[in-house]
């Protein structure tokens, strides 16, 4: 038995209490294999795990955390130990306990062998942020859009997902146009490739169901109206990545974009990508799609600092990622 630090997440009713405490390795579920865990981030999910009305967790106690990277302890399948390896999504940080912990036990089936070119912390930094990303820009290239289309929309842009994409598109060679809502961040989205940066109030009110057309594609973070605008705004045969939902779960659109521009929109699940397609997709993280700015995106901080970090995601202050260092005492 392994005694070692965890930030754990014990909810009551409409309170919660959000600590640092001292687990064990029995805590930990027994049907995976054992992985000391070096770097975790912090994602909006992690968020509503750790708190009451977020409706994410599905017991208490529990250690939140949906990423992970770290050294494998133990074989497993084709892994031998001693391997440095990537989990994120599945039931972690939701059933079972999660990232937040210097160890953590992981089925097989969820084990991503790390890929050359990628650091643990790298990979963290990324994480199911980066990784959602990058099935939205895979999703828009697949689609057929080229640089010369015209502009990419990067909705929610200063938040972990939006970041990273407006990252990776413009090392691919697209003009990216970053909307946000933080405008004291525009320095930071320049510096990740952004041509340009609109107000996100520009998107937030209903409009028509059809407007004029502004973008080749776009990867939109926030769902709700500002999705609908998006679509009612994108170019004839254009596309649309849609993975998020901070500015609301409802879609007020119409048929419209769809049966007379031909729009198409893509939903990007990060959570249950089949473990081929999650490896494929790693490689292309680690080579084509790694960000040029990785540390600009990414800051690292301790367990100690997670009780403030996960209040201020859910208040929509997050730049960037928060990586968590495991390996500080």
């Amino acid at each position: 038995m392994t005694t070692f630090r965890a930030f754990r997440a014990d909810t009551s009713g409409e309170s919660v209490d959000r600590s640092v405490v001292e687990m064990s390795t029995d805590d930990l579920a027994g049907d995976g294999a054992l992985v000391e865990v070096h770097w975790s981030s912090v994602n909006y999910k992690d968020g509503l795990a750790s708190t009451p009305t977020g409706r994410v967790a599905r017991f208490s106690p529990m250690v939140p955390g949906v990423d992970l990277a770290g050294v494998l302890l133990e074989d497993a399948g084709d892994i031998a130990a001693g391997t440095e390896i990537i989990v994120h999504g599945y039931d972690l940080g939701v059933n079972r306990h999660g990232g937040f912990a210097q160890f953590a036990t992981v089925p097989h089936e969820w084990i991503v062998p790390l890929p050359a070119g990628l650091s643990t912390r790298e990979a963290m930094i990324l994480g199911t942020a980066g990784y959602t990303a990058a099935l939205s820009v895979i999703a828009l290239v697949d689609h057929g859009l080229k640089p010369s289309d015209g502009n990419i929309l990067v909705t929610g842009a200063t938040g972990g997902v939006g970041s990273t994409a407006v990252s990776m598109m413009a090392k691919l060679g697209y003009n990216v146009v970053a909307s946000t809502g933080k405008p004291d961040e525009s320095s930071f989205l320049t510096d990740l490739g952004a041509s340009e940066i609109i107000d996100r109030s520009v998107l937030a009110e209903a409009g028509k169901p059809l407007q004029g057309m502004q973008w080749a594609g776009a990867i939109d973070c926030v769902g709700g109206v500002p999705l609908a605008n998006v679509l009612a705004q994108t170019n004839y045969g254009g596309a649309v990545a849609a993975s998020g939902l901070t500015a609301g779960n409802g879609l007020p659109t119409t048929v419209l974009p769809f049966i007379l521009r031909g729009v198409a929109l893509y939903g990007i699940d990060s959570v249950q990508t089949p473990l081929e397609r999650r490896r494929l997709v790693w490689q292309r993280i680690a080579s084509d799609l790694k960000p040029a700015g990785l540390d600009t995106i990414g800051r690292d901080i301790g367990l100690d600092d997670l009780d403030e970090v996960l209040t201020g995601i859910l208040a929509g202050q997050a730049v960037g990622r928060a990586v968590v260092d495991l390996k500080r005492s």
